[in-house]
């Protein structure tokens, strides 16, 4: 029960890796608002199963309004915000030569912006307190430049290019470092979980010969990123800040 008595809020909580998360906090002891695109019922009923308080939000991460209401509601129904996790996210296929400047704002808005203005409708609630846990989840692909081998392969780029994907993830890990200086002496940390490619909806496409190149020789598991995810929203990891925690198999080690 190590997050006795905190407050959570997920962002993409329906998710695979939303989900794993908010699963592992209620049985953690955390309770918690939920947010999605289309809500997070079933997640949400199963959180309530294990006894925990939850609530379910319809929040669309590209409207700020919006997300400075879904803090307003959890502080509301809590009276706290003690943790905050961003899984809110697209996916997007494309390279870099044929990507439409419509896609790229698209996941822009989601994946970067959209955590952005998450981290900021928590920070007052947060500072006012003197404590907070805000972990975002950013991705090996804005490490590794992208896992297709165009020069092997040039079907690899068409199939599973992921330009504007990892260049809105790279600029998650900058913000996290941003905001962790930025935030620190307020007694709230700000750390990353980039994880690697984890066997949910998104991945189904990848290409088996990925796959054979992951040194663990398998996907990772949505619980695997929730343990991490856990391990930094508990006092444990008090004196951890500013950290990209790669959770992926040994495909990219820094």
């Amino acid at each position: 029960m190590r997050l006795q008595g905190r407050v959570a809020l997920i962002t993409g909580a329906a998710g695979g890796i939303g989900g794993a998360i908010a699963r592992r906090f209620a049985a953690e002891g955390a309770d918690m608002c939920l947010a999605g695109r289309r809500g997070c019922a079933a997640v949400a009923e199963e959180v309530a199963a294990t006894g925990r308080r939850v609530i379910d939000l319809t929040v669309d991460v590209t409207d700020r309004a919006a997300l400075n209401a879904m803090a307003d509601r959890t502080l509301a129904e809590f009276g706290k915000i003690d943790i905050l996790v961003t899984v809110a996210g697209v996916v997007s296929m494309g390279n870099a030569e044929t990507l439409a400047e419509a896609e790229w704002d698209r996941v822009m808005a989601v994946n970067l912006k959209g955590v952005f203005f998450s981290c900021q409708s928590v920070i007052p609630a947060m500072r006012k307190a003197g404590y907070g846990r805000i972990i975002n989840i950013g991705s090996l692909l804005a490490k590794n430049g992208g896992n297709p081998r165009p020069w092997l392969n040039r079907a690899d780029q068409e199939r599973a290019g992921n330009v504007a994907y990892g260049s809105a993830k790279a600029g998650v890990h900058a913000m996290t470092m941003f905001l962790a200086k930025e935030l620190a002496a307020d007694g709230i940390t700000v750390n990353c979980v980039a994880p690697g490619p984890i066997a949910s909806a998104m991945t189904v496409g990848l290409p088996e010969s990925f796959k054979a190149l992951l040194p663990v020789g398998r996907l990772g598991r949505g619980d695997e990123v929730a343990d991490a995810v856990t391990y930094l929203a508990g006092e444990q990891a008090s004196f951890t800040t500013g950290e990209i925690l790669d959770v992926n198999g040994g495909a990219w080690i820094d």
